[in-house]
């Protein structure tokens, strides 16, 4: 059934509730933006445009350096918190002295474990360079030391008495064996004892044959008691020969000693302040003493050709352990370090010890320990986003530890996760001291802060930005300071007034409120970019209100393809609406679908149909399983108005079903649900509802209009459908009127109301709602309705009492006294049909 709505509408409420063109967008008038300086000046002054809240936790963060007072940073995408915190730090920063260089050397005493030492700021590199230096100064004089005529003089007389004793010892022998009947003869596999012949000559092998047995086993017996003597003789030549070598070695080591010990007590003198350094030097001396062959080329000489390979292609060099890795320099520096930390891996946050790869073998050494961003930050302050960090559970992990111990360790994560343990470098840990500041969203926090004992004991300050700002003249100015800024540090064109009064609205429509500004600075900033470029394309020297609505009007256009495409489908017929005319049980609501960047809203067809029976409102998205838990909730709220509002008078005895024609997603929210009240009500009073009408807004168990979400999109969106379909000026939206301070409509829109070609109402009840839908006043809606309630019960009535006159006849008169009583006695009869 459809037909108009009836005539007669009281005109009261209508004109009470329609809204002006002047209410539908708040204005912003170039006159109300400060001349250029005086906007910047605004701007610098604050720095941070609408964020008090979260300035005063920053401040508070910030003087509270101490272990475990991190900060975490929570607010809405694009409103400066990163930009903001990493230029508050710096100021912050700029205060605290640069702290010390960290460098890595090696450990004489256990090399598996480098040791590490700090020096002043830009000391570091000063360090290295003199251990560089101090290394080729010991090479240097070394081989001159040992090429010397003096150590070379020396070195021969160590060699000479040698030679002097062990000569003076075979003689001594020599002639003992003589004595006994025997020469002496060495040979390749010893000393051989020989008969005693004629002339002092060993004897023949015919002389020893003309010998008796006798004879000759008195020589074998005499050798036999010599032999031990000879052995003797050998382990006094072993001695001398021992002495001979430690005579030369303490001759190499005296003069290696006297000569590295000169260089190095010049650079111990140098850093005396530093105890490590001492310690290290001494250990170095003593190195340098013990393995004399690296600075004399010894090693290199006695190497083998395929150990040399391995070393060159090792890029190996001999004195590496004499370096030092200066692990973190803060040369040229002038304040502590800030360190915003894009790519906070494991790696990238704790350092690594890197490997280096010869023949087919991987091998390290202490100078391949590479610094992370906590020790880059050491003693100043890291910044860190905690969606980046938490994609690698193993950076969130060390950082925790690293925080919670106070110092920073270096190991490979293969180290941890290896079945079988792998010798590597362990260096030693470094004393840790930073401020962590942790940039996040709310959902995050809130994972954190309810999983994790440790992010409440580590992050006790929380900085949170708001999305929006009062929209007062100190922030407009503020604002546009902001913008001005921004076009000369990107190197856009100026802004002019009238162009900069643009993007306060368009802030202001950001935040779907008249008395607020968006900020979501990043929103702003890229309009701000297109208008730029549009400026440049017609010509002109500085950004204006139409290069603004070009730039909106163009990003619009890029990103509605699909409400295009829905508009279509509403213009050939296939999705059904009707905007003008009556319908009865047939009310249109308002939807807003999200497409990423973009939203948008479309009309609904809502259509409600009614009987006799007991089921109450049936929603068939709820049936379907295609209703979320919010919507499912406005349609108990709707029945349980339905049963406060009827239910007094008689029962409501009826069954109605819901639906959002040709919607085959899920329908989730409660702004429909009073559009479903005014089709349900319509269905009931058989009253038509005027479908140039679309309604938004939910309701609650009194009957009050309640403010929803996406009011601009939904009256824009219904605007263009009915635009598309052809405007008929009655056409409109029924709004909350709590929702009308946040209308920044589009000028289009708000023109078309100015014109009376569109009409906007805000109301606060279902009654005023219903007035304008229906065209006639709630008493006589609600009389309607209450006819139809009873008629329906009657209609129940009817259906029963043969049902009981059957169960009588079969069970006795019992049930016809029941009849009978129910004929007697309607009200009781409509309380048993509700009871039932």
């Amino acid at each position: 059934m459809q037909s108009s709505p009836e005539s007669g509408a009281p005109a009261e409420i209508r004109r009470e509730a329609r809204l002006d063109a002047a209410a539908l967008r708040r204005t912003c008038r170039p006159e109300e933006i400060p001349p250029a300086e005086e906007a910047l000046e605004a701007f610098r002054r604050t720095g941070l445009i609408g964020q008090e809240r979260a300035a005063r936790a920053m401040e508070l963060g910030l003087a509270m350096r101490r272990p475990r007072q991190h900060v975490y940073v929570v607010g809405p995408v694009g409103t400066g918190k990163k930009t903001y915190v990493e230029e508050r730090v710096r100021r912050h920063a700029a205060g605290r002295p640069v702290p010390d260089d960290w460098c890595y050397v090696y450990n004489f005493r256990d090399p598996a474990r480098p040791l590490a030492v700090s020096l002043p700021a830009g000391e570091g590199e000063v360090f290295a360079a003199a251990m560089e230096m101090l290394v080729d100064e010991i090479r240097r004089e070394l081989r001159q030391a040992f090429e010397s005529e003096e150590f070379q003089r020396e070195q021969g007389r160590i060699a000479q008495d040698f030679q002097d004793r062990q000569a003076a010892l075979w003689q001594r022998v020599e002639e003992e064996a003589r004595e006994a009947g025997f020469l002496l003869e060495r040979t390749p596999t010893g000393i051989a004892t020989l008969p005693l012949g004629r002339g002092g000559q060993p004897a023949s092998a015919g002389e020893l044959e003309a010998l008796g047995a006798e004879e000759r086993e008195r020589l074998a017996q005499a050798a036999r008691q010599f032999q031990p003597r000879l052995e003797e003789a050998l382990r006094e030549q072993h001695q001398l020969q021992r002495e001979a070598r430690r005579a030369a070695l303490d001759l190499r080591s005296g003069t290696a000693r006297a000569v590295a010990g000169r260089l190095v007590e010049g650079v111990r003198a140098q850093y005396r302040s530093w105890p490590r350094i001492v310690e290290y030097l001494d250990q170095l001396l003593e190195d340098v003493v013990q393995n004399i062959g690296l600075f004399l080329d010894s090693e290199e000489e006695e190497a083998s050709p395929l150990a040399l390979l391995a070393r060159r292609e090792a890029g190996e060099d001999r004195f590496r352990r004499y370096r030092v890795n200066v692990l973190v320099s803060h040369r040229g520096e002038e304040h502590a370090p800030v360190l915003f930390e894009r790519n906070p891996s494991y790696y990238n946050l704790m350092g690594k010890v890197e490997y280096r790869s010869a023949l087919g073998t991987a091998t390290t050494d202490f100078t391949l320990v590479k610094a992370g961003a906590l020790h880059r930050a050491n003693g100043g302050y890291l910044i860190l986003e905690a969606g980046e960090l938490l994609r690698d559970p193993m950076a969130w992990v060390a950082l925790k530890r690293a925080l919670k111990s106070g110092e920073v360790r270096v190991e490979n994560l293969n180290e941890q996760f290896s079945l079988v343990p792998m010798g590597s470098l362990r260096p030693e840990p470094i004393p840790l001291d930073v401020q962590v500041f942790l940039i996040g969203s709310h959902e995050i926090f809130a994972l954190l802060y309810a999983a994790d004992e440790d992010f409440r004991k580590l992050f006790r300050t929380r900085v949170e930005f708001d999305a929006e700002m009062p929209r007062t003249p100190e922030n407009v100015a503020r604002l546009a300071g902001f913008l001005l800024h921004y076009a000369r540090e990107e190197g856009l064109l100026p802004v002019a007034a009238d162009g900069a009064a643009a993007l306060v609205e368009f802030s202001s429509r950001l935040a779907e409120d008249q008395e607020k500004l968006s900020t979501r600075f990043n929103e702003l900033v890229q309009v701000l970019d297109e208008a730029s470029h549009w400026t440049a394309g017609r010509g002109a020297a500085a950004v204006a209100a139409e290069d603004v609505w070009r730039a909106l009007e163009e990003r619009r256009y890029r990103s509605n393809r699909v409400e295009e495409r829905i508009r279509q489908l509403f213009q050939e017929g296939t999705l059904l609406l009707a905007v003008d005319g009556g319908a009865v049980g047939t009310v249109n609501g308002l939807a807003v679908l999200s497409l990423a960047d973009y939203a948008f809203a479309r009309p609904n067809r809502i259509t409600a149909r009614v009987w006799p029976g007991q089921r109450g409102v049936v929603h068939v998205e709820r049936e379907s399983a295609r209703s979320g838990p919010d919507h499912t909730k406005g349609v108990a709220i709707l029945a349980a108005y339905l049963a406060g509002r009827y239910g007094q008078e008689t029962a409501l005895s009826f069954s109605a079903s819901l639906t959002f024609e040709q919607v085959y997603d899920e329908v989730d929210g409660d702004s429909a649900s009073g559009a479903e009240l005014f089709a349900v009500l319509s269905a009931l009073a058989e009253l038509p509802l005027d479908q140039g009408v679309a309604v938004t807004g939910s309701v609650n168990q009194l009957g009050e209009i309640q403010p929803i979400g996406g009011v601009n999109e939904k009256v824009e969106g219904f605007f263009r459908v009915c635009k598309a379909l052809g405007l008929t000026g009655r056409q409109g939206v029924i709004l909350p009127r709590r929702n009308v301070r946040h209308l920044m409509l589009h000028p289009e829109v708000v023109e078309a109301v100015r014109e009376g070609s569109f009409h906007l109402w805000a109301v606060s009840t279902v009654d005023e709602a219903m007035e304008i839908l229906s065209g006639l006043p709630r008493e006589e809606i609600d009389r309607r309705v209450l006819a139809r309630l009873r008629q329906m019960n009657q209609t129940l009535r009817r259906r029963a009492v043969p049902a009981l006159g059957q169960a009588g006849a079969e069970g006795g008169g019992a049930g016809n006294g029941a009849a009978a009583s129910g004929g007697a006695e309607p009200s009781r009869g409509e309380g048993a049909s509700k009871g039932a």
